[in-house]
């Protein structure tokens, strides 16, 4: 790996949490799958549509959710509830094992669909949405089951892949992806490292969470603060500390 892609990585890592480490989820009372539900929505409106002009579904980062309920477990099970009702998909970002990206379903379909009008792809992406995205809550899918199960060709898989529904994992098999996410990524590597130094560069690497919430961003921040501090948080990067001044964001180093 060279040292431009391992920077990347290290940048996207989701820290794991230690033993008897501080945790950094905010003080909720996790009781039940409304609160998953609504938390998703909350992130949802910190999504920045109009940097994308509103072409992108809004996409919420899965351990964004830890930022604000600290049991894991529970977020976990009650997300897989979602997911099995159809409401929520999942989806692996490819820069880190361990990131993955959260979408209301009727979002996904609604872009994915608007994007695809007057395509000759438009009737192949309506079927994956309606038979595989509809039905499946995998992450990734095998040639054998595409074709097998879902009764898809070999042509219309390669309709799917240039769509942008479909991206390679391996020989044979593909992962579920959001079209035209690229520059999702770019601004999220971006806007993570930029707040990151924020901190670090911070008297003794630590801030006021209230602080850095309210400061100017750089040209560097294309999302909202607040969107970057429930990631910084979530990823382990930070340790979120309660203080009589409010709550603290102390620089990990890792």
């Amino acid at each position: 790996m060279n040292r431009k892609r391992a920077l990347i990585s290290d940048t996207f890592k989701v820290k794991k949490r230690k033993d008897g480490a501080e945790q950094f989820g905010a003080p909720t009372d996790d009781d039940g799958p409304t609160d998953i539900k609504t938390t998703l929505e909350d992130l949802v409106k910190l999504f920045p549509r109009k940097l994308f002009n509103d072409a992108l579904p809004p996409i919420v980062l899965k351990h964004q959710l830890y930022s604000i309920h600290s049991d894991k477990t529970l977020v976990d099970r009650e997300l897989n509830k979602l997911r099995e009702q159809g409401e929520v998909l999942m989806f692996q970002l490819g820069f880190d094992a361990d990131a993955f990206g959260l979408i209301f379903a009727s979002d996904y379909k609604a872009k994915v669909l608007a994007a695809e009008e007057g395509k000759g792809t438009q009737p192949t992406v309506k079927k994956f949405l309606e038979k595989v995205v509809s039905s499946s809550t995998d992450l990734s899918f095998t040639k054998d089951k595409m074709l097998q199960q879902f009764l898809f060709t070999d042509s219309e898989i390669t309709q799917l892949v240039k769509s942008g529904v479909l991206t390679v994992r391996d020989a044979g098999s593909w992962w579920l992806s959001i079209p035209n996410s690229g520059k999702f990524t770019k601004y999220l590597i971006k806007g993570r490292k930029a707040v990151l130094s924020m901190v670090k560069k911070s008297k003794y690497g630590e801030v006021l969470q209230a602080d850095i919430e309210e400061r100017r961003t750089t040209s560097q921040v294309k999302f909202h603060m607040k969107y970057h501090i429930h990631d910084i948080i979530g990823a382990e990067l930070v340790e979120r500390i309660p203080t009589t001044s409010g709550t603290l964001l102390r620089f990990v180093d890792s």
